[in-house]
């Protein structure tokens, strides 16, 4: 269950220009909500903005931009055996015509995504604010050495969303809706579940929820790593002809240095001298950059199956 949601995260970050669904997704995200990722799930931890770390008269909030409705409706590893009108009988009602489909789903994680009426509220004024963001976030009212910032949140009039949970899952849904002859019934309000077969998520929001963002999140300065990088690589050699001369048992171990590998940014920051980063020089050491797949990755650890 933990990568249930890869291929979704994944396709919406590419499809919709690097918006990411909040996970979990029944929890609503704003501008200026601040948080971190842990165990796979964006935990809040506040917002700039009603913690007043952000003066109101500094806040410029724009609002009702909309967005394209083309690449906020896609699908992975989806078919339908079936689509069409059929006919039935209700008591009271006579008979009545509905649009029914079924949905079938080509493995664990492929999903449909459907949306309406996409409106987003933004920060339109983030270079303004991003400096300073950055002292009160390290320095002043927080120590943070990673966090995320939400500047961009999106939300749709409604939304739905299905997961299937193995090669043979499938949604039959239906509507009494007129739809004009259109045989994609998925993304109407009024659809109705008929029956479903080990489909393991499927929701229908109804209401308008800011369920999608974009974040900048906190980054080493790519100067300061570089340094670091040849400081560490000199102390290590320096530690390694030490420790040969130190311990009398070790004195035929090699002298390799092994290259540096992974992220090396908290390695940095944990080393760095008493008072070495304060208010002062918060800005040489730190910079805010874009949310990107190697974020959405995070949110989806590799746990054993």
């Amino acid at each position: 269950m933990s990568n249930l949601f890869h291929k979704f995260y994944r396709n919406f970050y590419l499809k919709t220009g690097g918006y990411i669904p909040a996970k979990p997704l029944s929890h609503p995200l704003y501008p200026g909500d601040f948080f971190q990722i842990r165990n796979g799930e964006m935990v809040v931890l506040g917002n700039v903005f009603f913690s007043q770390i952000i003066k109101p008269e500094d806040i410029n909030l724009i609002y009702d931009e909309h967005l394209n409705g083309a690449e906020w409706k896609f699908e992975d590893g989806i078919s339908r055996p079936y689509s069409g009108r059929s006919s039935g009988h209700g008591a009271g009602i006579g008979e009545f015509e509905f649009s029914k489909q079924v949905l079938a789903f080509a493995d664990y994680g492929s999903f449909v995504f459907s949306s309406a009426d996409r409106n987003l509220v933004r920060i339109g004024n983030w270079n303004d604010l991003q400096d300073q963001l950055i002292i009160k976030l390290t320095q002043v009212y927080y120590s943070f050495r990673e966090v995320y910032v939400v500047t961009e949140s999106a939300s749709a009039s409604h939304w739905s969303l299905a997961v299937g949970g193995s090669p043979d899952a499938e949604l039959e849904i239906a509507t009494a809706t007129e739809n004009f002859g259109l045989v994609d019934i998925f993304d109407h309000p009024d659809v109705r579940t008929i029956q479903s077969k080990n489909v393991e998520y499927y929701h229908l929001e109804k209401h308008r929820r800011p369920a999608f963002i974009r974040a900048k999140k906190l980054v080493v300065q790519d100067e300061k790593i570089g340094v670091f990088i040849n400081e560490l690589i000199m102390q290590r050699r320096k530690q390694q002809e030490w420790a040969l001369g130190f311990y009398d048992q070790f004195s035929s171990v090699s002298p390799y240095i092994h290259p540096i590998s992974g992220n090396p940014e908290c390695s940095l920051l944990d080393t760095l001298r008493a008072n070495e980063l304060n208010a002062n020089t918060a800005l040489l050491y730190f910079k805010w950059a874009d949310m990107n797949l190697d974020d959405v990755e995070a949110l989806f650890p590799k746990y054993a199956n």
